[in-house]
């Protein structure tokens, strides 16, 4: 392992992040797994723990701030925690029964799971490029003052919540569509609600993670070392910087990575 190489490239991610958004897990977990040869059990755990930081940080920011909508946190929580733990418990069956090769069957579902989650950006991405006065069919707005609204939100946490939990991405990404489509919530709290859900998520997410003894702070910590400081210079310069390039090349990035981990062999 070199210990140089990790911070910088995680460094090199959380710029990343910084200026598009895009999740992290999707870039850092793929790098871990292809350069520097980690299991993918290993790989997964490590990189929850280590995105937690970045989360908690920025979360504990926007509360003080009071830009984020509390509810939609509070009721998307309540799905995305036991979701989750789930998602968890079902690695633990896996590791613990043996009659499945558990890295085998992460590679391909974190593959799988990349793909779905950029086609859609991607997807989304084009139709606002060349097509800026199509607009799709609106989703319904839930509303959280009724007992259906909070059990439907309640509902896309716990799914959204097992994928997290079993391959680390899309506390964030997905989350953030959903929070624009179903909650109609405005620029000045999407972030900060997005951030603040996805930390109380990850936190208990990595306290299972911790529990599968997969783990490898030697892996955390430089990422932590790299990856937090990158975040906060991608922030800084994001408003100089041309989106929807960017956005294209990494997009084509992670469609080549997701389609390796797929057919890893």
């Amino acid at each position: 392992m070199d210990y140089l190489l990790l911070p910088f490239l995680s460094f090199l991610v959380g710029i990343i992040v910084g200026l598009t958004g895009i999740g992290g897990a999707s870039l850092i977990t793929p790098m871990l797994i292809f350069i520097f040869q980690v299991p993918p059990s290993i790989a997964i755990s490590s990189d929850v723990v280590a995105a937690t930081l970045m989360k908690v940080v920025g979360s504990v920011k926007h509360w003080q701030q009071d830009t984020l909508d509390k509810e939609v946190v509070k009721w998307l929580a309540l799905g995305s925690v036991p979701g989750s733990l789930s998602g968890v418990a079902i690695l633990h069956l896996i590791k613990h029964t043996g009659e499945q090769n558990l890295d085998h069957i992460l590679l391909r579902l974190l593959g799988v799971t990349i793909l779905l989650i950029t086609l859609l950006a991607l997807v989304q991405l084009l139709l606002m490029t060349f097509f800026p006065k199509f607009s799709l069919p609106a989703l319904p707005k839930f509303d959280l003052t009724t007992t259906w609204g909070r059990i439907l939100t309640i509902t896309i946490g716990a799914i959204l919540g097992c994928v997290v939990g079993l391959t680390s991405v899309s506390s964030g990404s997905v989350f953030a569509l959903v929070l624009i489509g179903f909650f109609r919530l405005d620029a000045r709290k999407l972030v900060g609600t997005d951030i603040s859900q996805a930390a109380i998520l990850l936190l208990f997410t990595s306290l299972g993670h911790l529990s599968l003894g997969t783990v490898d702070w030697n892996l955390v910590l430089p990422i932590w070392l790299g990856s937090v400081p990158g975040v906060l210079l991608g922030a800084k310069i994001c408003q100089i910087t041309p989106q929807r390039p960017l956005r294209f090349i990494i997009y084509a990035i992670l469609m080549m990575v997701s389609w390796k981990l797929v057919y890893q062999v």
